[in-house]
C-alpha cells in the first residue's frame, strides 16, 4: 500500500527520523511469541487434564538479549522528551512514551520464565485492583459484577445460534470474502494456524484462526468486529501515515485502548454477549488469584468450576501464566486490559459526544493510538502531519446512529438503579 509523499517542516522531519529509529529498535521485541507455549505441549496437557491427571506444566522459554534495543529506546526517550533537544511537543511526547513502553517490555522479556515478569507486565497492563477512571469501583469490582450477572441470568440467555459449530476452514473462507468486499481483494488474508494459542489473532494484513477449533456465530461476529474491523483496520490506517509510521504497530502502551476499542466495537455492532463479558471478567479474577498465590492447577480448577470446558479452562489458565512460574504469586497481566479498556473507551465516547467532539472519535482509528494521544495530537491532525483514517468500522460510518446510542447512554447514566423498584415501573405502564 502506497504512503502519500509529503514534505514536512524540519522539526517534524526530526520526529520522523526518531520514529524510524523507534521502529527499528522495537523490531525484535515480540511479546506474545516470546511467552507463548508450543501447541503440542498444550495438547498433551489438555489430554492429561481431561483424565484428571493434574500436574504443573514444565515450560521452558528462550530468553532474548535485548540490551542493545533497550539502550537505543532509552536514547530515543531522552531525545524525544520535553527536556531533550527537540523540546516539548505532543509528537515528542508520543515518541517518548512509546519508546518507554517498548523498553519496559524488553525488560519484561529478558526476565521470561521468572517472577520478575510480573512487575513490568503490571506496569504495562495494569492490576486488577486499579480503579476505573471516573469511578470509585475497580476493574476487579467490574469483573465480579459481570460474572455474577451472567451466573444469575444463566440459562435464560442461551441462544440457539451460540451452539452452531463452524469449522475453522469454513470460517476462513467466509471471513476472506467479507474482508475482500470491505478492504479490497487480497488486502487481508485469513489463515488457519494449528500452532496458534489464542482462538484468533490479527495483524495488519493477516488474520489467523486456531486450527482444529470450531467457532460459533457469535465468534464470527466478534472476529469481524474485534480483530478485523479494529485491530487490522487501525494497523492498515497506520500504514498510510506519512510521518509516524509506528502508528501501524501496537506498542505496549496502546494495548489497553486498542483492546478496549475492539471490545467496544463488539458492543456497538451487537457482536458481544454476556458469556463473552463473563470470559473476559473471569480472566481478571484469575490474574488476581495468581497474584495472590494460586498455582496453575488451582486457577485451572477455578475456570472449570465456572463452567468452561477442559480445553477452554486450560487455555484461559495458560494466558494468565504466560512467561511466569506456575507455582503461584506471579502472573502475566495482559488480560487485565480488556474490561478496563472497554469501560474507559465507553466513557471516552460518551465524553466526546458531550463535548461535541466526534472528530476525535474518528481520529481514534487513524492508527494505534491511546485516548491521550488522540487528544494531544489534534494539532498534528489539523495540520495534516497525521492523516485521518481511510477506513472506519461500519458502526462508526453511521454517525447519527452512534450519536443516538451514546446520547441515550449519557442520559440514562444519571438514573441510579439502586433507587428503582420494579413495582414503581409497573405502576407507570
Amino acid at each position: 500500500m502506497s504512503t502519500p509523499t509529503v514534505t514536512f517542516a524540519p522539526e517534524l522531519q526530526r520526529y520522523a527520523e526518531l520514529d524510524k529509529r523507534l521502529l527499528a529498535a522495537a523490531r525484535g521485541i515480540n511479546i506474545l511469541p516470546t511467552v507463548a507455549w508450543p501447541a503440542s505441549l498444550e495438547n498433551r496437557l489438555i489430554a492429561a487434564y481431561s483424565k484428571g491427571q493434574f500436574a504443573l506444566p514444565e515450560v521452558t522459554y528462550t530468553r532474548p538479549d535485548l540490551s542493545a534495543a533497550r539502550a537505543e529506546l532509552a536514547a530515543i526517550e531522552q531525545e524525544a522528551g520535553s527536556d531533550g533537544p527537540l523540546g516539548a511537543d505532543p509528537m515528542g511526547e508520543y515518541l517518548c512514551r512509546t519508546a518507554e513502553s517498548w523498553r519496559i517490555a524488553a525488560e519484561m522479556l529478558e526476565s521470561v520464565g521468572t517472577a520478575a515478569v510480573t512487575a513490568p507486565s503490571i506496569a504495562l497492563y495494569g492490576r486488577p485492583g486499579d480503579l476505573i477512571p471516573g469511578s470509585q469501583r475497580s476493574n476487579l469490582d467490574a469483573a465480579r459484577y459481570f460474572v455474577e450477572l451472567s451466573n444469575e441470568l444463566g440459562a435464560d440467555l442461551l441462544a440457539d445460534d451460540s451452539s452452531m459449530d463452524i469449522p475453522a476452514e469454513v470460517l476462513r473462507a467466509d471471513l476472506s470474502k467479507t474482508l475482500d468486499d470491505f478492504f479490497g481483494a487480497g488486502t487481508i488474508s485469513v489463515e488457519v494456524d494449528p500452532e496458534l494459542t489464542a482462538k484468533a489473532a490479527a495483524g495488519a494484513t493477516r488474520i489467523r484462526l486456531r486450527g482444529g477449533t470450531s467457532f460459533t456465530e457469535y465468534d464470527r461476529h466478534q472476529l469481524l468486529a474485534h480483530e478485523a474491523l479494529v485491530h487490522s483496520l487501525t494497523a492498515l490506517n497506520g500504514r498510510r501515515q506519512p510521518l509516524l509510521t509506528s502508528l501501524a504497530r501496537t506498542s505496549p502502551r496502546v494495548t489497553a485502548t486498542q483492546e478496549g476499542l475492539a471490545v467496544f466495537a463488539e458492543l456497538m455492532s451487537g457482536a458481544i454477549d454476556i458469556g463473552r463479558l463473563k470470559r473476559i471478567s473471569l480472566r481478571i479474577l484469575a490474574i488476581d488469584m495468581a497474584l495472590n498465590g494460586a498455582d496453575f492447577v488451582e486457577v485451572y480448577r477455578y475456570f472449570s468450576a465456572c463452567g468452561q470446558s477442559v480445553a477452554d479452562s486450560f487455555h484461559s489458565t495458560q494466558r494468565v501464566f504466560r512467561g511466569v512460574p506456575l507455582s503461584g504469586g506471579a502472573a502475566f497481566a495482559k488480560d487485565n486490559v480488556y474490561l478496563s479498556g472497554l469501560l474507559t473507551v465507553h466513557t471516552f465516547f460518551r465524553w466526546a459526544l458531550k463535548e461535541r467532539r466526534m472528530d476525535v472519535l474518528r481520529h481514534l482509528f487513524a492508527g494505534k493510538l491511546t485516548l491521550h494521544d488522540v487528544i494531544t495530537l489534534q494539532p498534528h491532525f489539523e495540520s495534516g502531519a497525521i492523516l485521518p483514517p481511510r477506513w472506519l468500522p461500519p458502526w462508526m460510518q453511521h454517525v447519527h446512529g452512534l450519536a443516538g446510542k451514546l446520547a441515550f447512554s449519557v442520559f440514562i447514566n444519571g438514573i441510579h438503579m439502586n433507587r428503582v423498584q420494579g413495582d414503581e415501573l409497573l405502576s407507570n405502564v
